[in-house]
């Protein structure tokens, strides 16, 4: 075949892994980008001194991006320092209620135990749950893909024996009583787009990845991790292309795929990886493709992740008894989770997910400030096509009010910059099918197997990375589905598969 080319299209955290991946194994890559930075979702902004994280803000399972360094001889922490973040959340509610998230294990029962003491014993049985479906569900399937039936039923008995056909809010009551515990233990799927109602309980797991592994953050915010991988990319002889749009995928005569962007007239591809959105990919850059029609049809059947309002802004004072990662939240549970997922207007109330980078590192705002950013998951535009350019000011008031009200007194009178994201800028800033945050749900019908594939079924040289694929969104999730898909283009390829250096680890990537 001589030199195999390889273009990867989105420069977000699950692209630029691809991307490091495919030239760390000596295929040429160029990594397209339409914004003028790297980070997709992850990218970093600026205003009068203060330094903000668009979107991901918690680092979890940090050897999946330690590996993508060892794949070269290097080390992560000499690119990034990652910091600590302790407690992992502070979990407060409207009348004062607060509960330590992520401490140490003696601590977390002292909290259980005033609450109430017979869920001390609960909690310790869900802690074992929520292992063996660490085991059974990442370890070596996170990054394996999933591309025959026989894969799917190979974990099947597994899968089975820990009822993930049971959502992980009802999973969760079956361990502790205190519903407010009940709340704590299973609000995580809302990180990666999903409704604790409904998301399959095998997404317990999380609760012992970050006990096992931790909670870190970047110094110098997740923009800084990465301008670190952008580099490291460009390191190892890649060509990054930023501020490059790609309008078309277009298959040449000899099966390759010429790619269609505004100053780009370089060589067809043997390989292409697109990190963009799901749903552009197959029905924008793939337009008049009959072959990418089915899977275009497909997704537009499927149910996808709920949207985000987001508040950035930067404050002249601190709160020094803040943490950086809190969760508020609302006077209603299971009732306000049903709106945002299945409603077809905004609901009257939220929950808020508060992000306090400078508690951490202060460096992300002039001295004596803060920078933030408030998250409140809202219905997307395919369920509630809300006119958003209406609705975000009163909208945003009402959550600084109650900011003000719970966490931050004081605060609309402190608040130097202040900018908002609705799901009209997911929708045309990033591509993202009705405007939605974490691609498809991952509901249990909608996992592994039945996600779609990493590599396209009826497309040769097509591959697919992020949150639309296996094994789904969040920061891990996006990092291994890089991992997944390499794997299978050096196995299409004929190639040996990726080793770490020594000088990293000596797990198999």
């Amino acid at each position: 075949m001589g030199e195999v080319r390889a273009a990867v299209i989105g420069a977000g955290l699950g692209g630029l892994a691809a991307a490091i991946r495919l030239q760390s194994a000596g295929v040429r890559t160029t990594l397209f980008e339409a914004l003028d930075r790297p980070g997709g979702r992850g990218t970093q902004f600026r205003e009068r001194g203060f330094v903000f994280d668009a979107g991901p803000t918690v680092i979890t399972a940090p050897e999946c991006l330690e590996e993508l360094y060892a794949l070269s001889g290097r080390r992560l922490a000499e690119a990034v320092e990652l910091l600590p973040v302790r407690p992992f959340y502070r979990l407060a509610w409207h009348d004062g209620d607060g509960f330590d998230y992520g401490v140490e294990l003696e601590q977390t029962l002292e909290q259980i135990r005033r609450r109430d003491p017979l869920d001390v014993d609960g909690y310790l049985r869900f802690l074992d749950f929520s292992r063996r479906n660490y085991e059974a569900g990442y370890g070596e399937l996170v990054s394996t893909a999933f591309l025959r039936p026989w894969d799917m039923l190979r974990v099947a008995p597994k899968l089975a024996a820990l009822r993930a056909d049971r959502p992980v809010f009802r999973t969760v009551s079956r361990f502790v009583r205190d519903e407010r515990l009940r709340q704590a233990l299973s609000f995580h799927t809302l990180l990666i787009g999903g409704s604790p109602l409904e998301t399959s309980s095998i997404y317990t797991l999380i609760h012992y990845l970050e006990r096992q592994g931790g909670v870190h953050y970047p110094r110098g915010g997740v923009g800084a991790l990465v301008g670190a991988l952008a580099r490291l990319f460009e390191e190892l002889g890649g060509e990054f292309r930023p501020a490059m749009a790609v309008r078309r995928i277009e298959p040449a005569a000899d099966g390759r795929h010429r790619l269609t962007a505004e100053g780009w007239n370089g060589p067809p591809f043997h390989v292409v990886v697109s990190n963009a959105d799901l749903h552009h990919t197959y029905a924008k850059l793939l337009d008049g493709d009959p072959r990418a029609v089915p899977m275009r049809r497909r997704l537009e059947r499927m149910r996808w992740s709920m949207s985000l309002f987001l508040i950035y802004f930067g404050t002249d004072r601190t709160w020094p008894e803040l943490r950086q990662h809190t969760i508020l939240f609302g006077p209603r549970y299971e009732g306000l989770l049903r709106e945002i997922f299945r409603g077809r207007s905004l609901p009257e109330d939220f929950s808020l997910y508060l992000h306090c980078p400078t508690a951490t590192d202060p460096s992300l705002a002039p001295p004596g400030c803060a920078s933030f950013y408030v998250l409140s998951p809202v219905p997307h535009l395919g369920n509630a096509p809300l006119d958003w350019a209406a609705e975000a000011p009163a909208y945003a008031e009402r959550i600084l009010r109650v900011l003000e009200r719970t966490l931050l007194p004081g605060l609309r009178g402190r608040i130097v910059v202040r900018s908002v994201a609705t799901p009209e800028d997911f929708r045309s800033r990033l591509g993202a099918f009705h405007g939605n945050g974490f691609s498809v749900a991952p509901l249990l019908r909608q996992s592994a197997w039945f996600r779609p594939h990493n590599r396209d079924p009826r497309i040769p040289g097509l591959y697919v990375v992020g949150a639309g694929t296996h094994p789904g969104a969040g920061v891990p999730g996006v990092i291994n589905s890089a991992k997944a898909t390499v794997r299978v283009i050096l196995e299409d390829l004929g190639r040996p598969p990726l080793e770490p250096s020594a000088r990293g680890f000596s797990r198999s990537a």
